[in-house]
């Protein structure tokens, strides 16, 4: 949840990033309030708490509250552990798995069973795959490709915006797109995810909530992480979207069933006999 505030903060109206930034200092006091309280201790109204919780995902004050706890009981995420110029090897070691590991147990907690089978459904069904992402987003984005093209399904991964702006019209009903975006909120994505879905083309997205890739897209796997771009920032991002793209090409390997695992083994077999790195 603290994560999720992070990552929503910046799109928030004035008055909620106020309430933001009073949960993220004292989160530990907030789940003691009542709306009243905490109403009065932000110097916001009780309907602004009703609208920061529903933009969180959250029905009101106290499911807000509950969640916001079990992030506390869990050990709260790493996000004040980032590396400091003094560090030696092992403190930097140290904090760079910490948050990667805290944050993919966050991703791992918040993540839609529903929505991994529905883009799984998705994707084992299509005739075609196309995966899009620019700069590091692109760099994941080919990772799973390669993950994919193994199972039988046409694929092909665009890091180059206008290239996949341009494919995106030439595809059609019963093709699909994996849109990876950090941000969620590139124009060229965007309009290249517009172009897809305009074409008949269902649209699956790893991004973070609330952001217009996620409302856009047929089905979202979402990855709220609190990442500071500077020079000392682990991508943890970009670990947990190559996380996510395992999770949908495992799922979409057992979809196809016997009939792949016998197409495997003969690649696995073939493998064997000229070995490199896979």
């Amino acid at each position: 949840m603290l994560a999720r505030i992070m990552a929503v903060r910046d799109g928030l109206r004035p008055s909620e990033r106020k309430l933001a930034d009073c949960v993220l200092a004292q989160p530990g006091e907030v789940i003691t309030l009542s709306m009243a309280d905490m109403a009065e201790r932000a110097g916001v109204s009780e309907p602004t708490i009703a609208r920061f919780c529903g933009a969180l995902g959250c029905s009101g004050f106290r499911e807000f509250k509950i969640k916001l706890a079990q992030d506390i009981a869990a050990g709260m995420p790493f996000i004040d552990q980032e590396v400091s110029p003094d560090d030696r090897a092992a403190g930097i070691a140290g904090k760079v798995f910490d948050r990667t590991l805290a944050t993919l147990m966050q991703v791992r907690n918040n993540l839609s069973a529903e929505s991994v089978d529905r883009a799984a459904d998705l994707l084992a069904g299509a005739r075609r795959i196309e995966f899009y992402g620019s700069g590091n987003s692109g760099t994941v984005a080919q990772d799973i490709q390669r993950r994919f093209f193994r199972l039988g399904i046409p694929t092909v991964a665009y890091s180059d915006a206008h290239v996949y702006f341009v494919s995106a019209l030439s595809l059609a009903p019963g093709d699909a797109v994996v849109a990876v975006s950090s941000s969620g909120g590139t124009r060229d994505m965007l309009e290249a995810v517009q172009n897809a879905l305009s074409s008949g083309a269902a649209v699956v997205a790893i991004t973070r909530s609330g952001s217009p890739l996620a409302q856009l897209a047929t089905v979202s796997l979402l990855a709220d992480v609190a990442e500071d771009f500077d020079i000392h920032s682990p991508m943890t991002s970009r670990i947990s979207h190559l996380v996510l793209g395992d999770i949908l090409s495992i799922a979409v390997a057992l979809r196809k069933g016997d009939a792949l695992r016998e197409r495997l083994e003969r690649h696995k077999q073939a493998l064997s006999r000229h070995p490199r790195e896979q």
